[in-house]
Protein backbone atom coordinates (compact mmCIF):
# COMPACT_ATOMS: atom_id res chain seq x y z
CA UNK A 1 0.00 0.00 0.00
CA UNK A 2 1.65 3.59 -0.79
CA UNK A 3 1.32 6.52 1.67
CA UNK A 4 2.20 10.21 1.36
CA UNK A 5 1.09 11.95 4.38
CA UNK A 6 2.75 15.36 3.61
CA UNK A 7 1.72 17.08 1.22
CA UNK A 8 0.67 21.32 0.96
CA UNK A 9 -1.64 23.22 -0.48
CA UNK A 10 -2.52 27.01 -1.90
CA UNK A 11 -3.43 28.40 1.34
CA UNK A 12 0.68 28.20 2.68
CA UNK A 13 0.80 31.06 0.55
CA UNK A 14 4.07 28.94 -1.23
CA UNK A 15 2.24 26.27 -2.92
CA UNK A 16 0.24 26.29 -6.23
CA UNK A 17 -2.53 23.69 -7.53
CA UNK A 18 -6.04 22.99 -6.64
CA UNK A 19 -6.44 20.20 -3.78
CA UNK A 20 -8.11 17.95 -6.39
CA UNK A 21 -5.12 18.44 -9.08
CA UNK A 22 -3.13 17.28 -6.42
CA UNK A 23 -5.81 14.00 -5.42
CA UNK A 24 -5.80 13.49 -8.87
CA UNK A 25 -2.26 13.04 -9.75
CA UNK A 26 -2.10 10.97 -6.53
CA UNK A 27 -5.16 8.79 -8.25
CA UNK A 28 -2.90 8.42 -11.07
CA UNK A 29 0.16 7.55 -9.06
CA UNK A 30 -0.83 5.05 -7.20
CA UNK A 31 -1.06 5.99 -4.17
CA UNK A 32 -3.83 4.36 -1.66
CA UNK A 33 -3.95 7.01 1.33
CA UNK A 34 -2.74 10.34 0.68
CA UNK A 35 -2.41 13.32 3.25
CA UNK A 36 -2.50 17.24 3.24
CA UNK A 37 -0.80 18.61 5.79
CA UNK A 38 -0.37 22.17 5.32
CA UNK A 39 1.85 25.16 6.95
CA UNK A 40 -0.65 25.02 9.95
CA UNK A 41 -1.63 29.01 11.51
CA UNK A 42 1.19 31.05 13.79
CA UNK A 43 1.80 34.39 14.95
CA UNK A 44 5.32 33.89 13.30
CA UNK A 45 6.49 34.08 10.12
CA UNK A 46 3.06 34.51 8.89
CA UNK A 47 3.71 34.92 5.25
CA UNK A 48 4.39 30.91 4.66
CA UNK A 49 1.61 29.44 6.56
CA UNK A 50 -2.53 29.76 6.82
CA UNK A 51 -4.38 32.31 8.37
CA UNK A 52 -5.94 31.74 11.72
CA UNK A 53 -8.97 32.17 10.19
CA UNK A 54 -8.86 30.13 7.30
CA UNK A 55 -7.78 26.90 9.42
CA UNK A 56 -12.08 25.88 9.44
CA UNK A 57 -11.52 26.61 5.62
CA UNK A 58 -8.91 24.07 5.09
CA UNK A 59 -10.51 21.62 7.21
CA UNK A 60 -13.62 21.61 5.57
CA UNK A 61 -12.20 21.41 2.22
CA UNK A 62 -10.26 18.53 3.33
CA UNK A 63 -13.57 16.66 4.87
CA UNK A 64 -15.19 17.39 1.71
CA UNK A 65 -13.02 15.81 -1.04
CA UNK A 66 -12.73 13.12 1.53
CA UNK A 67 -16.10 12.06 0.40
CA UNK A 68 -15.78 13.01 -2.72
CA UNK A 69 -12.67 10.69 -3.68
CA UNK A 70 -13.65 8.10 -0.92
CA UNK A 71 -14.06 5.13 -3.72
CA UNK A 72 -10.97 5.74 -5.34
CA UNK A 73 -8.28 7.03 -2.63
CA UNK A 74 -8.00 7.89 1.15
CA UNK A 75 -7.61 11.12 1.92
CA UNK A 76 -6.71 12.02 5.68
CA UNK A 77 -6.34 15.39 6.80
CA UNK A 78 -3.31 17.05 8.73
CA UNK A 79 -1.12 19.55 9.69
CA UNK A 80 2.60 20.66 9.56
CA UNK A 81 2.88 22.35 12.77
CA UNK A 82 6.10 24.14 13.61
CA UNK A 83 7.52 23.82 17.04
CA UNK A 84 10.64 26.44 18.28
CA UNK A 85 12.14 25.67 20.91
CA UNK A 86 11.65 28.09 24.24
CA UNK A 87 8.29 29.44 22.13
CA UNK A 88 6.03 26.42 22.42
CA UNK A 89 3.09 29.35 23.00
CA UNK A 90 3.20 30.20 19.85
CA UNK A 91 1.20 27.20 18.86
CA UNK A 92 -2.41 27.75 18.65
CA UNK A 93 -4.72 26.03 20.88
CA UNK A 94 -7.37 25.64 17.94
CA UNK A 95 -4.76 23.90 15.73
CA UNK A 96 -3.81 21.60 18.53
CA UNK A 97 -7.92 21.16 18.67
CA UNK A 98 -8.65 20.54 15.44
CA UNK A 99 -10.10 17.31 14.12
CA UNK A 100 -7.18 16.20 12.04
CA UNK A 101 -5.83 12.91 11.47
CA UNK A 102 -2.31 13.42 12.32
CA UNK A 103 0.29 16.48 13.30
CA UNK A 104 3.39 16.47 11.65
CA UNK A 105 5.83 17.97 14.48
CA UNK A 106 8.92 19.89 12.12
CA UNK A 107 11.47 22.41 13.01
CA UNK A 108 12.36 24.94 10.55
CA UNK A 109 13.63 27.81 12.87
CA UNK A 110 16.55 27.87 15.58
CA UNK A 111 15.45 31.05 17.44
CA UNK A 112 14.89 33.63 14.18
CA UNK A 113 16.61 31.72 11.83
CA UNK A 114 14.76 29.81 9.49
CA UNK A 115 17.38 28.03 8.19
CA UNK A 116 16.01 26.13 5.03
CA UNK A 117 14.63 29.47 3.28
CA UNK A 118 17.27 30.40 0.57
CA UNK A 119 16.42 34.12 1.34
CA UNK A 120 18.50 33.94 4.64
CA UNK A 121 21.76 31.92 3.00
CA UNK A 122 23.90 34.50 4.78
CA UNK A 123 23.64 33.41 8.04
CA UNK A 124 24.94 30.13 7.57
CA UNK A 125 28.33 31.92 7.81
CA UNK A 126 27.79 33.75 10.99
CA UNK A 127 26.81 29.89 12.45
CA UNK A 128 29.09 27.37 14.13
CA UNK A 129 27.01 24.79 12.01
CA UNK A 130 27.72 21.94 14.32
CA UNK A 131 26.50 23.81 17.66
CA UNK A 132 23.29 24.58 14.92
CA UNK A 133 22.93 20.73 14.45
CA UNK A 134 22.81 20.47 18.75
CA UNK A 135 20.41 23.27 19.23
CA UNK A 136 17.96 21.87 16.24
CA UNK A 137 18.27 18.20 17.57
CA UNK A 138 17.46 19.22 21.16
CA UNK A 139 14.74 20.97 19.51
CA UNK A 140 13.44 17.80 18.15
CA UNK A 141 14.01 16.03 21.11
CA UNK A 142 11.73 18.39 23.26
CA UNK A 143 9.44 18.26 20.31
CA UNK A 144 8.74 14.65 20.97
CA UNK A 145 8.64 15.04 24.50
CA UNK A 146 5.22 17.23 24.22
CA UNK A 147 3.72 14.79 23.22
CA UNK A 148 2.04 16.89 20.97
CA UNK A 149 2.08 15.18 17.98
CA UNK A 150 2.20 12.13 15.71
CA UNK A 151 4.97 12.43 13.14
CA UNK A 152 8.23 14.00 13.02
CA UNK A 153 8.55 15.91 9.59
CA UNK A 154 12.28 15.91 7.36
CA UNK A 155 14.14 14.84 10.98
CA UNK A 156 17.66 16.08 9.39
CA UNK A 157 16.43 19.24 7.66
CA UNK A 158 18.73 21.06 8.62
CA UNK A 159 21.40 19.11 5.72
CA UNK A 160 19.73 21.06 3.41
CA UNK A 161 22.32 23.34 1.58
CA UNK A 162 24.71 20.27 2.35
CA UNK A 163 25.97 20.81 5.86
CA UNK A 164 25.79 16.99 7.46
CA UNK A 165 26.08 16.42 10.86
CA UNK A 166 29.71 15.40 11.95
CA UNK A 167 30.28 12.19 14.18
CA UNK A 168 30.41 14.56 17.49
CA UNK A 169 26.55 15.51 16.70
CA UNK A 170 25.52 11.49 16.40
CA UNK A 171 25.10 11.62 20.24
CA UNK A 172 22.26 14.15 20.13
CA UNK A 173 20.73 12.02 17.12
CA UNK A 174 20.39 9.44 18.99
CA UNK A 175 18.86 11.14 21.88
CA UNK A 176 16.55 12.50 19.79
CA UNK A 177 15.39 9.23 18.30
CA UNK A 178 15.25 7.54 21.61
CA UNK A 179 12.71 10.21 22.61
CA UNK A 180 10.64 9.96 19.45
CA UNK A 181 10.30 5.89 20.52
CA UNK A 182 9.97 6.55 23.79
CA UNK A 183 6.81 9.03 23.13
CA UNK A 184 5.47 6.67 19.97
CA UNK A 185 6.03 8.94 17.65
CA UNK A 186 6.69 7.72 13.55
CA UNK A 187 9.76 8.91 11.33
CA UNK A 188 8.42 10.48 7.92
CA UNK A 189 10.78 9.51 5.20
CA UNK A 190 10.83 12.37 2.89
CA UNK A 191 11.45 12.28 -0.66
CA UNK A 192 11.83 16.59 -0.84
CA UNK A 193 15.18 16.64 -0.28
CA UNK A 194 16.58 14.60 -3.08
CA UNK A 195 15.30 17.70 -4.93
CA UNK A 196 17.49 19.95 -2.50
CA UNK A 197 21.05 21.22 -3.07
CA UNK A 198 21.72 18.45 -0.39
CA UNK A 199 20.39 15.68 -2.97
CA UNK A 200 19.21 13.40 -0.10
CA UNK A 201 15.93 11.88 1.31
CA UNK A 202 15.07 13.38 5.14
CA UNK A 203 16.31 11.41 7.16
CA UNK A 204 19.68 9.99 5.65
CA UNK A 205 20.31 6.15 5.30
CA UNK A 206 22.50 6.04 8.45
CA UNK A 207 19.67 7.71 10.57
CA UNK A 208 17.30 5.67 8.92
CA UNK A 209 19.04 2.34 10.47
CA UNK A 210 19.65 3.72 13.08
CA UNK A 211 15.60 4.22 13.62
CA UNK A 212 15.08 1.01 12.32
CA UNK A 213 17.42 -0.42 15.81
CA UNK A 214 14.91 1.35 17.94
CA UNK A 215 12.21 0.04 16.38
CA UNK A 216 10.59 3.57 15.46
CA UNK A 217 7.48 3.19 12.91
CA UNK A 218 7.92 4.85 9.82
CA UNK A 219 5.75 6.87 7.15
CA UNK A 220 6.49 8.69 3.81
CA UNK A 221 6.04 11.72 2.47
CA UNK A 222 7.11 14.16 -0.55
CA UNK A 223 6.14 17.15 1.00
CA UNK A 224 4.32 18.55 -2.34
CA UNK A 225 4.27 22.29 -2.78
CA UNK A 226 3.16 22.04 -6.44
CA UNK A 227 1.19 19.20 -8.75
CA UNK A 228 4.05 18.13 -10.16
CA UNK A 229 6.06 17.37 -6.67
CA UNK A 230 3.21 14.96 -5.69
CA UNK A 231 4.80 11.39 -4.98
CA UNK A 232 8.43 12.67 -5.78
CA UNK A 233 11.34 10.36 -4.46
CA UNK A 234 8.87 7.74 -3.32
CA UNK A 235 10.17 4.64 -4.87
CA UNK A 236 13.71 5.31 -3.99
CA UNK A 237 12.67 6.18 -0.28
CA UNK A 238 10.79 2.66 0.38
CA UNK A 239 13.99 1.04 -1.28
CA UNK A 240 16.13 2.67 1.51
CA UNK A 241 13.52 1.70 3.82
CA UNK A 242 13.28 -1.86 2.93
CA UNK A 243 17.36 -2.10 2.81
CA UNK A 244 17.02 -0.85 6.51
CA UNK A 245 15.17 -3.54 7.37
CA UNK A 246 11.65 -2.13 7.67
CA UNK A 247 8.54 -4.02 6.33
CA UNK A 248 5.45 -2.04 7.57
CA UNK A 249 4.93 2.21 7.47
CA UNK A 250 2.25 3.86 9.38
CA UNK A 251 -0.51 6.15 9.00
CA UNK A 252 -2.75 7.71 11.43
CA UNK A 253 -6.98 7.76 11.22
CA UNK A 254 -8.06 10.13 14.20
CA UNK A 255 -4.32 10.10 15.75
CA UNK A 256 -4.94 6.67 15.91
CA UNK A 257 -1.83 4.86 14.40
CA UNK A 258 -2.54 2.05 11.67
CA UNK A 259 -0.17 -0.20 10.30
CA UNK A 260 0.56 -1.26 6.51
CA UNK A 261 3.15 -3.71 4.72
CA UNK A 262 5.17 -1.33 2.03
Amino acid sequence: MRIDLHNHTTLCNHASGSVDEYILKAIDLGIDIYGFSCHAPMKFDTQYRMKLETLNQYCQTIQKVKQKYQDKIEILLGLEVDFISGRENLIEKSVLESKTDYLIGSVHFLDQWGFDNPEFMGEYAKRDMQECWKLYLDAITKMAQSKLFQIVGHFDLLKIFGNHPQPSVFPYIQKALEAIRDNQMALEINGAGLAKPVKEQYPSDQIISLAKNLEIPITFGSDAHSVEQVGFGYQQCVSIAKKSGYKNAVFFRNKIPHFTAL
